[in-house]
């Protein structure tokens, strides 16, 4: 059978985190979904990767990685990188950006975002992540 020409381009084929959602059985899928997309538009230049068993998002290193074992929130880790430094970096963030993290240490915080205030947090968010990639 002769292949008919559409004039359209095959589709690009996906990336490893478009395949991890794809198949991730978690009762927030949607929503890690759509906080992933959130991430990703928050500045230019963002990229993910899966690392750490989860999707992971960088810009010249690692920065922000969805923890996936809550099922009631969404939640990320934000850290400075993948290796420990000599010297931990002191994140200072905004009241806006603060407000949505739990400090780990001086350097890594867990970030939970409710599933039915997500909309309301979007900006504060967006803030949190140009904030810290800035200072990374």
């Amino acid at each position: 059978m002769k292949q008919q020409k559409t004039g359209k381009l095959p589709p690009a084929p996906g990336n490893e985190v478009d395949a991890f959602l794809e198949v991730l059985e978690h009762p927030l899928r949607d929503d890690v979904v759509r906080v992933r997309a959130l991430l990703l538009s928050a500045m230019p230049g963002i990229s993910e990767a899966i690392k750490w068993n989860a999707p992971s998002f960088r810009t010249e290193e690692f920065f922000a990685t969805f923890h996936l074992r809550s099922t009631e929130d969404v939640q990320l880790v934000f850290h400075t990188g993948a290796k420990k430094k000599a010297t931990k970096a002191k994140v200072v963030l905004s009241p806006k950006a603060d407000a949505l993290v739990k400090w780990l240490d001086s350097d890594r915080a867990l970030v939970t975002l409710s599933p039915s205030r997500l909309a309301s947090q979007k900006i504060a968010f967006s803030t949190l992540v140009r904030e810290w990639v800035t200072q990374m």
